[in-house]
């Protein structure tokens, strides 16, 4: 059987602070979503797959966070950890609908 995703609310456009990230939690998952600088907002994993560091509390810079803990540099995009770390985490999908956040999670 597939997996099927499903909107979940994570709030306004206007509630997320340009490029600073928000924890939001859904369930059991903890969600890094960030508003960038160009006005895109992304959503991952809130935590770094180095040392487990909280991901929304990281420097936000273009298409990176870097993780507050050790610097790790990962991209909000795909989740990938940049060179010379490796790893990622689960990135999630967006969509804006009347100025509020969607975040697709897999039921």
């Amino acid at each position: 059987m597939e997996n099927t995703l499903r909107p979940v609310l994570v709030g306004n456009v206007t509630d997320l602070p340009e490029k600073l990230g928000k924890t939001v939690k859904i369930g059991t998952k903890e969600i890094a979503v960030f508003r960038l600088e160009n006005g895109q907002i992304r959503a991952i994993e809130n935590r770094c797959p180095h040392k487990g560091g909280v991901l929304a509390e990281g420097i936000v810079s273009g298409e990176y966070v870097f993780c507050p803990m050790h610097d790790w540099k990962i991209s909000v995009a795909d989740g990938k950890v940049q060179d010379p770390d490796v790893g990622c985490v689960q990135s999630y999908r967006i969509e804006i609908m009347n100025e509020q956040v969607f975040v697709f999670l897999e039921d």
